[in-house]
């Protein structure tokens, strides 16, 4: 064991003692912000981060909505959108018993967004609103019992879906 005197005492206190002081600065935070618009660009929608999920639906529903053979929908947390301009509402209700209500341009008829109640606080846009060809890919491809037959949607992370 050993011990301090006084005097060593005294000559720790008069040595200067360097601390290096070591700052770490963050990460820059990135906030992503979309824009979707109607085909008229009368309606806008901007999205704050990132999709809550990217799908595909090939339901008969989402085709005649899409007038396309499927489509592809991005869904975003509820307080993270933000639509602007003069639009219309029609709900209907879905196979699954739920009830979807479509935000449609007053102008040019375009669907900007829509709801579900089944999944209150979520808003979905279709991706090809957003005419940005670096938009997430799909993660998820849906009522794949009605594809079209000659559709695939490939991606090694997509999950497949009767």
């Amino acid at each position: 064991m050993s011990a301090l005197f006084p005097a060593d005492i005294d000559a720790m206190r008069r040595k200067p003692v360097r601390r290096d002081i070591v700052v770490r600065t963050p990460e820059p935070v990135v906030i992503v912000r979309r824009l979707a618009t109607c085909r008229c660009g009368s309606v806008r929608a901007i999205c704050t981060g990132e999709p809550l999920r990217v799908a595909v639906s090939h339901s008969p529903d989402s085709q005649r909505r899409s007038g396309s053979a499927f489509a592809v929908d991005a869904r975003f947390a509820e307080d993270c959108v933000s639509i602007d301009g003069p639009t219309n509402r029609w709900s209907a209700p879905e196979g699954d018993g739920t009830r979807t209500t479509y935000h449609f341009c007053a102008t040019c008829g375009s669907t900007l967004a829509y709801t579900n109640d089944a999944r209150i606080g979520q808003v979905t846009i279709p991706v090809g609103a957003f005419a940005d060809p670096n938009f997430p890919p799909p993660t998820v491809s849906d009522w794949e019992q009605t594809q079209q037959p000659w559709v695939a949607i490939t991606g090694d992370d997509v999950e497949h879906r009767d």
